[in-house]
């Protein structure tokens, strides 16, 4: 008797809207040179302890989860994956603001800014 696996897909850890990933495409669009891709981390730094940085990314690191958009690949740094699962990351544009937004239910307060959060 052999005993079967099942594989399932494994869902992404952060949730893309379709504005984030107009952004990501227009990103890629304008990159420098050797760019791969575009970089979500949460750096320590702010009020209250980690913050959201997003970046161009040259290589590929081992442990980044790797998300391909349409407009081209997203990646999560692999030291941030469990601060940010479930989360949805949106891209938001006013008459005087513009940025990517971040619906983490990990954060359990951020400062009165919205710079950073805690976990």
């Amino acid at each position: 008797m052999t005993a079967e696996t099942k594989t399932r897909a494994r869902p992404a850890a952060v949730i893309l809207t379709k504005s984030a990933e107009q952004r990501i495409a227009d990103l890629m669009a304008q990159a420098p040179a050797g760019t791969i891709g575009v970089k979500l981390s949460t750096p320590k730094r702010g009020c209250s302890g980690l913050a959201y940085s997003v970046d161009y990314v040259t290589e590929e690191a081992k442990f980044d989860e790797k998300i391909e958009t349409p407009g081209g690949i997203f990646y999560i740094d692999g030291g941030s994956v469990l601060y940010l699962i479930g989360s949805t990351m949106n891209w938001v544009e006013d008459d005087f603001t513009a940025g990517f937004t971040f619906a983490n239910p990990n954060a359990k307060g951020s400062c009165g800014c919205g710079e950073s959060f805690t976990v």
